[in-house]
């Protein structure tokens, strides 16, 4: 009977003796986590509020950072206390800011943009591995504003009209928008505009396609080794990017050629918090 008690009294203090652990583990790191927070925002164009892809964000000491992302968003998660926030941008202003890390701070920031004056520079020497480093060879992003500057037909600015320029991608001959790469079809091309499939790419006959070229902000077009996340396309992906609208003044742009005529309105609603983008185009055969 004694040697039952001893178990007994001994298996009571066992139980109490884990519950202190598992309660000290518990508010060991819930403590933890209540001195790490975050620090984010988005980061635009300080002229245009377009925002800025892969703008680097690090911590001036330790060199911890992150990046934004396709839509300008940053994240960066540092333990609490006192640091200097570095934003930079090739070709704009560097910004450095001092923040106290007590709480979960959202801070938007609008760089500005820098002529970079240096002297020239030669680099000479030689790969040493030749073999290829990236299998991202068929690839190739296209500036709206470079496309503008090429020669157009009948006044009017066409980006897909633009890609046929480029190696490896054919048109279907006049009067036909449709793009042929690599010997494949029109209807085997994925096509995306913020994310969004279009299925049908022209009008007015397919003399040209549906895409203002004032609202546009780039295009990337993959001509071979499609990535996972676009699915499966056995020609090409077009995936084409729209302007986020101007939220710090407003601005027109407007044309007129021999077909058609444009407008395109932009301009803040409530300061860099809502802002609207206006498009319209009007085709004289169709009126």
């Amino acid at each position: 009977m004694l040697f039952i008690r001893n178990v007994k009294v001994f298996l009571q203090y066992y139980m109490k003796v884990k519950y202190l652990i598992l309660i000290f583990i518990f508010s060991f790191f819930n403590s933890l986590s209540q001195d790490r927070y975050t620090i984010s925002g988005f980061i635009q164009d300080f002229n245009s509020g377009e925002s800025l892809i892969g703008v680097s964000i690090y911590e001036s000491k330790s060199f911890k950072g992150t990046s934004t992302n396709q839509y300008g968003f940053y994240s960066l998660t540092l333990d609490k206390g006192e640091y200097e926030i570095v934003y930079s941008f090739i070709g704009y202003k560097t910004i450095t800011k001092k923040i106290t890390l007590d709480k979960n701070i959202r801070t938007n920031i609008s760089l500005k943009t820098d002529a970079i004056l240096t002297k020239e520079v030669i680099v000479e020497g030689e790969r040493l591995d030749k073999n290829v480093a990236s299998s991202n060879m068929s690839q190739v992003k296209l500036k709206v504003e470079s496309v503008k500057e090429l020669p157009v037909i009948l006044g009017e600015v066409d980006v897909l009209k633009s890609a046929q320029l480029l190696p490896g991608i054919q048109s279907g001959g006049e009067g036909n928008s449709g793009l042929y790469v690599r010997g494949g079809g029109p209807d085997q091309n994925l096509i995306l505009l913020d994310e969004a499939v279009v299925y049908n790419a022209a009008h007015l006959f397919g003399f040209f396609s549906v895409f203002n070229a004032d609202a546009i902000k780039d295009m990337n077009i993959i001509k071979g080794g499609m990535p996972a996340e676009y699915g499966g396309r056995l020609s090409s992906v077009i995936d084409i990017t729209m302007k986020d609208g101007n939220n710090k003044r407003f601005q027109a742009d407007g044309g007129i050629g021999l077909l058609s005529s444009r407008l395109t309105l932009q301009g803040p609603i409530q300061k860099e918090k809502a802002h609207l983008l206006f498009l319209e185009e009007e085709h004289i055969l169709m009126s």
